[in-house]
């Protein structure tokens, strides 16, 4: 196991150093620059504020220089929100992020599996038709049309659910539906699957013909191992849910990090361009870290080489 966790955390370091040596240079290969979105300045002005952000050096030097202030926790200071550091957009945003992200995880995960083995149980019959329906539908729509269409149905035209904002509980409903819908169909196919794969197995037909409960069978045997394939998709799933989703954010006007680092690319603002970028990349990093060990907890069978 430890052998193992140090060969992961090499692999870490190692994909974090790619995304943030590629991310810096890519940026400031996109045309224009933080400050000419601003009214008409002259250039002394522009030539001040590189001088004071330090964009006046050679890229390398600004790659260096942010590398070292990288290793101190430092993500630097947001060239438009002045007077705040990258650090502290983070910290303030993620929780906003975090909470939507959240719920909809749990949405998607406590409705998927239980449909999905339901399905399986059922296989050829109405239910798993039905679900099946839903299921492909679910897929084939984003979350940013989903928020679309129930933005237009329950705001618009019923007017039971608020569309922006986050200042009570109900208006929590329509975000976390947006996010949940397309990982809750993918989620119940995925487990479809695998569970028809498990009951099929050979140590399952031997559980029926001693007479065991098909509720035992269920719960016991089936979907202890039916359920990891599920939890492969839940590690990025949930990084990149609890992050934000950019555009779901955008729509029901959410304060959170998804719509900063939206903000971000558009502002040019790179030092919050870069931070939002190496904590997404991190959070990835880590869940699939975690789900490699709850693979170990689930299935004792695992080996972890």
């Amino acid at each position: 196991m430890s052998k193992f966790i140090l060969k992961r955390l090499g692999f870490a370091v190692l994909t974090l150093a790619i995304v943030i040596t590629m991310t810096f240079f890519l940026m400031y290969l996109i045309p224009g620059g933080p400050f000419l979105s601003e009214k008409a300045p002259t250039q002394a002005t522009l030539d001040a504020l590189n001088a004071k952000y330090g964009l006046d050096q050679p890229v390398y030097i600004q790659f260096k220089n942010y590398v070292v202030k990288l290793f101190e926790g430092d993500f630097g200071m947001s060239l438009k929100q002045r007077g705040r550091t990258v650090n502290d957009i983070i910290s303030t945003k993620f929780p906003v992020s975090a909470q939507v992200g959240g719920l909809s995880i749990i949405v998607a995960v406590l409705v998927g599996i239980p449909i999905g083995s339901y399905a399986a149980l059922h296989r050829g019959k109405f239910w798993d038709r039905f679900f099946n329906v839903l299921s492909t539908t679910g897929i084939a729509f984003p979350s940013f049309v989903m928020a679309t269409v129930l933005i237009v149905l329950f705001s618009v035209y019923m007017k039971i659910f608020p569309s922006y904002g986050l200042e009570a509980p109900i208006n929590y409903v329509l975000p976390v539906l947006s996010l949940a819908v397309y990982p809750m169909a993918y989620i119940s196919r995925l487990m479809r699957s695998s569970m028809l794969d498990v009951l099929g197995q050979d140590y399952m037909r031997t559980a029926r013909a001693k007479g065991v409960s098909q509720f035992r069978i269920l719960f016991k045997h089936a979907l202890r191992n039916a359920v990891l394939p599920v939890i492969t998709y839940l590690g990025p799933l949930i990084a990149y849910t609890l992050t934000g989703s950019f555009v779901v954010e955008q729509i029901f006007t959410i304060p959170g990090l998804g719509k900063e680092f939206i903000k971000s690319i558009m502002n040019r603002d790179y030092p919050l361009v870069m931070g939002t970028t190496i904590f997404l990349a991190a959070f990835v990093i880590l869940m699939n870290f975690i789900v490699d060990i709850v693979y170990k907890i689930v299935d004792p069978r695992i080996k972890l080489n």
